[in-house]
Order: structure tokens, then sequence, then C-alpha cells
């Protein structure tokens, strides 16, 4: 017996992270005791995630150590949690073993046939569209996302874990804390390489390790110029519009909230919107093949895949007015679901909340030119101050240094530093056919915010 298949009892320190989420329920689901502590669950009303959490049977406690003791064989942290954590501390006096949440991912994933996505967007979305496929076809494969899928989530689930009954598992590889190099796939798909926390050299030396460490099919989208130099094998690959891919995509088109294209002469049609998920299905038929699956059945069962929580999701319509909620939060994504909304509306309104002041400052200067380029004539494109999360950090670029740059070209760039503030300019501005596009990540509350949005039209 592996030495890690003796631990019974984990507890996670701010298990309401998704990443930490995902993990807890897929350990309690292969039978595991798992409790944890985050500092969003309080006295006086419970969470639907702490609700969901204690149907599966997972303990929840205050961040305040009641929950660490003699009987925890692991703590599980991630890269947020400081040694000054009084549950950490209380740990290591206890001598339990600490271990961060990706090492753990990559423990449990080489146990099974994993098929690993990687690069810098579009990840949870395509691992979503892998694992509904999959499914579908009856291979009954697990997963662990940074996403809900809706289809989970209509099982009372937070919807991004699921432990099905087969060998495959499907996980997101993630470049950002560097610890894709610590997963030994079967299967791997790179969906492209954009500048976003690391510099592009960095970059490409951690998809390098990834590809060196699969074991089998290693999968690259052939119309992205970085991920193609890491192509392993052509007929593998996936591309657009004549890419010398084994998978091509060709005739896009997109009416209302559907897209459609035909792959390899076989047509597919989708209840989603953008480019880049023409692009998320292709890699799915790629990953698919290769354990079997056709790509007509790939295109019947991607006909009623259902989406995941926060990408180009459509939070209502009201007067008119259209207001979709999206993850978007480095430049290439912020510019996806702009055109993406482009393509649905006469005017989009795009507001996007930094989602840090570390990654702010490494990529204004993408962010800016690249949001100027993409906007026309009569879009608009509003920021809020950044999403502070705590701990220390360098404020040295924000949402108003953006701004003021930006406005320097643009006049349809607004700043307004409280969100509500934004609310009235909305309700006056936006009117029948308007696209408003609410953008941003690590912020819990910006599923709400977009509701109210539209509450307020």
């Amino acid at each position: 017996m592996d030495s890690f298949d003796k631990y019974e009892h984990f507890f996670f320190v701010g298990i309401a992270g998704t990443g930490m989420s995902a993990i807890a329920q897929y350990l309690k689901g292969v039978g595991k005791r798992v409790s944890g502590s985050d500092r969003l669950f309080n006295s006086e009303s419970k969470m639907l995630i702490q609700e969901q959490f204690e149907k599966q049977g997972i303990e929840c406690h205050f961040q305040d150590a009641s929950g660490v003791t003699s009987d925890v064989d692991v703590l599980v942290i991630s890269t947020a949690i400081e040694e000054s954590n009084i549950e950490l501390q209380k740990a290591r006096a206890l001598g339990i073993p600490v271990m961060k949440r990706s090492e753990l991912l990559a423990k449990l994933s080489a146990k099974k046939r994993t098929i690993a996505v990687g690069g810098t967007s579009g990840k949870s979305t395509t691992s979503a569209m892998i694992f509904h496929v999959m499914e579908q076809c009856g291979l009954q494969p697990s997963i662990m996302s940074g996403a809900g899928l809706t289809s989970l989530q209509k099982r009372g689930l937070p919807g991004n874990a699921w432990v099905g009954k087969s060998d495959w598992l499907v996980i997101e590889a993630d470049e950002s804390d560097g610890s894709i190099v610590n997963y030994v796939p079967e299967i791997s798909v790179l969906l492209n390489v954009d500048r976003d926390h690391k510099e592009y050299d960095e970059l490409m030396e951690l998809f390098g390790t990834f590809k060196s460490n699969t074991k089998g099919r290693f999968i690259v989208n052939q119309s992205h110029e970085m991920s193609r130099r890491l192509s392993e094998k052509n007929s593998y690959d996936f591309g657009t519009d004549g890419a010398d891919a084994g998978f091509v995509g060709s005739g896009f088109s997109q009416r209302g909230f559907s897209i459609s294209f035909s792959c390899n002469g076989v047509s597919f049609e989708l209840p989603n919107i953008g480019r880049h998920n023409m692009e998320n299905a292709l890699a799915t038929v790629a990953v698919c093949a290769a354990v079997g699956v056709s790509v007509e059945e790939c295109a019947k069962a991607l006909a009623n895949y259902e989406g995941i929580y926060r990408r180009t999701q459509l939070a209502g319509k009201r007067r008119g007015v259209v207001v979709v909620d999206d993850f978007a939060h480095n430049p290439a994504e912020v510019v996806c679901a702009i055109k993406a909304c482009q393509s649905v509306g006469k005017r989009v309104f795009a507001w996007f909340q930094p989602h840090g002041f570390g990654p702010l400052k490494f990529m204004h200067k993408e962010l800016e030119d690249e949001v100027l380029k993409a906007l026309r004539l009569d879009d608009v494109f509003l920021l809020s101050d950044v999403y502070y999360a705590g701990g220390t950090v360098s404020k040295d670029v924000t949402s108003e240094d953006v701004a003021k740059v930006m406005q320097e070209k643009n006049s349809n760039v607004l700043l307004f530093k409280q969100r509500d503030d934004m609310l009235p300019f909305l309700k006056a501005e936006a009117t029948d056919g308007d696209v408003i596009l609410i953008m941003g990540a690590r912020d819990n509350s910006l599923s709400d915010f977009a509701k109210k949005v539209l509450d307020s039209l």
C-alpha cells in the first residue's frame, strides 16, 4: 500500500476556494473523511457551498483552529495561506503533516488515467467539455475542475468535482503557480500560451516539462503560434481554418447564444458564444478521439453541453439588455469575452475588476493596448478598484492608473472606483439590444453582482 493511502482524515484550510473544494469533494467521494474551514463561514448564516458540503458529509468549521485536532492526518493548504495562519501553526504544533493543494492533486492524479488540460485560458471550459462528452458516451470519468459544471450543479453539488466509476480523471494543470510540472498524465492538451502570470520563456519551459511528463498523447492547438512549437505529432492536434492538424474546425458562425462550425466534415452546434469556444470544443474532440470517441459522438454530446459557472454565462435579460457574467481576468480572456459579446449586442458595456495588484502590474500595458484595439466605436469599457483579498501586497499600479492611460485614446473608457456607483449609469445608458459584460476573478461576490446589475436595470 502506498504510504499516502494510510491517510484517512484530510483538513482543508480555505475549503470553500474553487481548487480546494474540488479536491475535498473528490476525497469524500472516494471514501475519505474530509473537514475544513473557511474565512467565509460564519455563525449568522450558512453559505450555499457550506450546505452542499454538509450534505456530502464534509465537516465545516470556522477558521479558528477548532477543527484542527490530533485525529487529522493531513492539513491541506494553498499557496495563499501564510505561515502566520493559526490553523497552520496548530497543525505544526501537533505534528500533523502539511501538504500543498497542488501536491495533493498530483498524488491523486498519479493513481488514475489522467487527462490534464493546460494552457493560459480555457482550461475549465475544456475540462468540462471533455468530462461531459466522456460521461455522455458511457466512459464514467471523474473530474476536478476550476469551475462548477451546470450539469453537476443541477444535482445539488458545487459542480467542480465528480467521482466516476472508471479510472479516467480529468484535471486542470495550472501553470500560474508552476504546479503543472508535478503531473504525470496519460493524455495532455495544451490550449494556448499567453503572457498572464509569467513571461513567455518561463511559460514555454513549464509547458515543455508538461509535455515531457505526459506518458501518452500530447495534443496542442496548431492555430496558436506558441503552443504549436511544442507539437509532438500533427495528427494528434487541433486547429482552425486550414491548420495542419488532425482535427480542424471551419465555417465558424455565431447566432445569438449559439455557435456552429464543422470539424472534419461533421457539423457542430453548441449553446455557447465566442470563437474561443470553438477552439475549446476542437480540443475536446482531439482528446476524446484519443479515448475512442468519434467526432460524430462528440458533436452529438456537445449539442447538449450546459456550460460552466461564470464562463460567458447568461445572467439574464431585462428591458432588452443582456447581462453576461465571465471569469475573464487576463488580456487575452478579456478581449475574447468582449468579442464574443460583440456578436450578440449592438453595443457592449464591458466592466472589468482586476483580480489583484500583482497581476495588474504585470499585465496592465497589454490590457490597455489589447482592449483599446478590441472596442468598437460605441462600446464602453468600465473599470473599478482592484479586488484586494488581503495580505502583503505592493499597490504600484491601480485601476485609476489604467483608466487614465486608456482615456487618453478613448473617451468611452470610464472609471467607477466603487462598482455600485456604476449602476445608475448603466440603467440610464444601456438600451434594448445592448450587452453588459461583467468580468473578473477571485471575488466570490461577482456572480451576485452580475445579478445586482441585472436587477438594477
